[in-house]
């Protein structure tokens, strides 16, 4: 049997998988070139990008496949990418290279081996993630989504602290469980249609007896339930905060953004292959998503560790995210695309400020901590004198109108309210679909939540309008080049997709 491949559209998942072979092989001949690995994952994630754009450029409606085989009456292609697919497997690329960014000043204080290895295992997980998007078959789709999972549970836990070791554990725990859940829905998933591929019409054709119905819609919910852990859905999230903590700041970006890109892109390969059974196929995503943003939101207003209420967000925007899919529509699917092309922008912006904003405070003695009101034991231990506490914050917009400004942009983008529109624009697109479904009482508490998500964000957003605390001292104003570069990245895109967020919408119809 002959299989159809075109390696231009496979590129976006060969190039970085390659670029993180190139790495090592690298570092065996060059061991002591700090940067070298920087320059070739960055060639790498250019090269990567190629193919989705190409996808995209082909405008809405058009797939483009490979990985065919021939079949009766047609042929049947193991990965395809849609415009969804592409703008998410460009999302995932370009995460990946602000991450990288905001690495690059630490390679002065680590050991060129763990430089390495860290930018081979940020390359081995983008791959994934890109992959997971276009993967139509059970296998790869799974392989895929593992290969975006592993590396990351391996970089929390590279600096070897204790706070990084737990932060791993967990998660190496919980995507233990995600992977068990997910091949016991793989296994009744083809016990019910008798086929490894994941697409509409496989569903249909075993769709129309009882028993299998009945074996489809259990497998569905343990997809869920599996990538539920990967997504921060509640109640799979409590890893998410330990995580996020524990990491190097870098890396807590890359978790925030790249691997939640790989979580919806699985997510939605398996909704669009049970548009034929309804909206009851997916009816589970509704209590995930509210319960998810509900307690997101309502423990991120008690947070003052600026890096546990990123988390404690990301766990509220992931409900966000997959709100659209109550509906196994592809206007849903848009919406959700969207939404979380909005939230990764504004929350990797966010984590560059903090970056920028821990290495400005760095040198600050913690005995500054102590002039700082409200500044309590806790603090002195690493908080305000490190930059993680939300009172660090105090007047940034006026110490530094680039990083202030870009924080600010970020975190309205997130409430979704001016100036940043973007996030406003995704907000409404993410409900359009709960409502013409008819979901009334969902949208209702959902409304609730955006009134909690405008109250987490404008808390900080009010620290950066403030006062400098007395007597605390900043260290130097200027950001690194890489660091001062992922910021004006992040701020650009947002304030264009803000201006003319119709171009975002555009790309997918």
């Amino acid at each position: 049997m002959s299989v159809s491949v075109d390696f231009v559209v496979l590129l976006g998942v060969l190039a970085p998988l390659v670029g993180a072979l190139v790495v090592l092989v690298a570092d065996v001949i060059w061991p002591r070139q700090q940067r070298l690995p920087y320059v070739l994952a960055f060639v790498s994630l250019l090269v990567a990008v190629w193919a989705p754009y190409q996808a995209l450029a082909q405008g809405r409606g058009d797939t483009t496949s490979t990985l065919c085989l021939p079949s009766q009456p047609t042929a049947v292609c193991l990965y395809s990418v849609s415009s969804a697919s592409a703008l998410l497997q460009v999302v995932a690329i370009l995460g990946a290279f602000l991450a990288l960014l905001l690495a690059w000043p630490s390679e002065e204080h680590t050991p060129a081996d763990r430089t390495s290895v860290m930018v081979m295992l940020v390359l081995a997980a983008t791959g994934g993630a890109v992959g997971v998007a276009g993967a139509h078959d059970i296998a790869s789709w799974i392989i895929a989504l593992e290969i975006a999972t592993v590396p990351i549970i391996v970089l929390v836990a590279l600096p070897g602290t204790k706070a990084a070791l737990s932060g791993a554990v967990q998660l190496l725990t919980t995507s233990l469980i995600s992977v068990g859940l997910l091949a016991l829905a793989a296994a009744m998933w083809f016990v019910a249609t008798g086929s490894l591929l994941i697409s509409a019409d496989t569903v249909l054709r075993s769709a129309a007896s009882g028993p299998t119905r009945a074996l489809l819609t259990l497998s569905v919910v343990l997809f869920l339930a599996g990538i539920g852990f990967k997504l921060s859905l509640a109640p799979f999230h409590a890893w998410t905060p330990t995580a996020y903590a524990g990491a190097p700041l870098p890396i807590a970006t890359f978790l925030s953004g790249v691997s939640k890109v790989a979580a919806l892109a699985a997510l939605i390969v398996i909704i669009q292959a049970l548009s034929s059974l309804g909206a009851a196929g997916v009816a589970a995503v509704a209590v995930l998503s509210v319960l998810s943003m509900t307690l997101g939101n309502l423990v991120a207003l008690r947070q003052n560790d600026v890096v546990r209420l990123l988390a404690w967000s990301t766990i509220a925007q992931a409900g966000w995210i997959a709100l659209p899919l109550v509906s196994p529509s592809s206007a849903a699917t848009r919406a959700a695309v969207v939404y979380l092309s909005a939230y990764v922008v504004a929350t990797v912006l966010a984590f560059s400020v903090v970056v920028a904003v821990v290495a400005r405070y760095g040198q600050v003695r913690s005995g500054a901590a102590a002039q700082i009101p409200g500044a309590g034991i806790a603090d002195l231990s690493g908080g305000l004198a490190s930059g993680r506490m939300i009172g660090s914050y105090s007047g940034l917009l006026r110490r530094s109108a680039f990083l202030g400004g870009g924080l600010a942009l970020a975190l309205t983008s997130l409430a979704g309210i001016p100036p940043g529109l973007l996030g406003l624009v995704a907000k409404v697109g993410a409900l359009r679909p709960v409502l013409a479904e008819g979901w009334w009482v969902l949208a209702v508490l959902v409304a609730v939540n955006v009134v909690l998500g405008v109250a987490v964000y404008f808390r900080w957003f009010r620290v950066l309008l403030a006062d400098d605390p007395a007597g605390f001292t900043p260290g130097p104003e200027r950001a690194h080049p890489s660091v001062a570069l992922a910021v004006a990245i992040g701020s650009a895109l947002l304030l264009v997709l803000s201006v003319m967020p119709a171009w975002l919408t555009n790309l997918l119809g």
